[in-house]
């Protein structure tokens, strides 16, 4: 905590005399890419549960409004890094992305990136666009943290009182599910649990919290200055090689289906790499694959594991300035 604070402490000040102004107009940031990151714009209390994959939609309006104001350059992934290996950015270029495809996206994110004017592109993994239920391992999550509270457990014993509780009962459940568990099975593991807890799976199944987008809202989308990429079909990356050919393939096949173009981007599930699977990427002609390792991204980078800037709850409005201007990047360079 006590580091925290002095680094916020020295990037405040730097701010105040005008550092990151310099660094934002410099021809160091000039001749880099941030490639911003975002998973879900909750619907409801989901930045509560889980505020390293939710923000609300005040947090994201203002994300876009620093970057209008800013002046940056918000340009689609594709654009970006194409320009980014040209060495021909405009000034302070930035690219929005999205993981997973949530439904959320496009009840709060597409329609606010509309208003500015912004393009943006969503990694889709596609299994659960044609499944129209809850992500499983998501929901379970949220409804044992929404059932926790003084004196509850489940119905073997588990306690359930805090959010700790409600963390180690999520790895016990899981772990209890056989392998290959079909998704309606799942979606009824999921019921009997929300019932075990008194908690309303239905009304949460209707808001559709926790659903990826389903087909004719991507191909909407797809219309409108959103572009869809390429994130496995399960969102997952097997070991074998040819289970993640296949992966991949079923993703990219099913994506061309919907919006009538292949996609020639990637980005890994959960930010797990593997280079082993690069001859892979080469066959299918991919041009990019992103990382969630923190970094402003530049023409030295491995196009294969290209860094992106995960913005969450917990990131503050200096921290998400000083990744715009490059200065939090210069930063963490100087210190190690």
């Amino acid at each position: 905590m006590l580091k925290r604070t002095a680094v916020a402490t020295a990037y405040s000040v730097a701010k105040s005399w005008g550092v990151e102004r310099a660094v934002s107009s410099s021809g160091w940031r000039g001749r880099r890419l941030l490639i911003l990151c975002w998973h879900g714009i909750s619907l409801d209390d989901e930045h509560r549960w889980d505020p390293c994959l939710y923000v609300s939609p005040t947090v994201f309006r203002e994300r876009l409004e620093i970057l209008a104001h800013g002046r940056y350059n918000v340009l689609s992934l594709h654009e970006g890094l194409e320009r980014l290996r040209r060495d021909d950015l405009p000034p302070r270029s930035v690219a929005l992305t999205f993981d997973d495809g949530f439904y959320d996206f496009s009840v709060h994110a597409a329609p606010a990136m509309a208003a500015f004017g912004f393009p943006s592109t969503v990694y889709l993994t596609t299994y659960y666009v044609d499944h129209q239920v809850p992500i499983f391992n998501l929901m379970v999550s949220y409804l044992l943290w929404k059932g926790r509270g003084a004196g509850k457990s489940l119905p073997d014993g588990t306690p359930l009182v805090t959010e700790a509780d409600a963390r180690l009962a999520r790895k016990r459940f899981l772990d209890a599910v056989e392998p290959g568990t079909s998704a309606p099975q799942k979606e009824g593991i999921a019921r009997q649990l929300a019932r075990d807890l008194n908690l309303d799976y239905g009304a949460f199944s209707k808001s559709r919290l926790l659903h990826l987008m389903n087909s004719d809202e991507v191909k909407r989308l797809a219309q409108q200055n959103v572009t869809f990429e390429a994130h496995t079909h399960r969102h997952c990356m097997p070991a074998h090689p040819e289970l993640m050919r296949r992966e991949l393939r079923d993703n990219m096949t099913r994506i061309e289906e919907l919006v009538g173009r292949r996609p020639r981007h990637f980005c890994y599930p959960s930010g797990n790499y593997r280079r082993e699977f690069f001859p892979i990427f080469e066959e299918e002609d991919l041009l990019s694959a992103t990382t969630c390792l923190a970094g402003i991204s530049s023409r030295a980078d491995d196009r294969f594991l290209m860094p992106r800037f995960l913005d969450h709850t917990g990131v503050t409005r200096l921290q998400f300035e000083g990744w715009l201007s490059g200065l939090y990047a210069v930063g963490r360079s100087a210190t190690r």
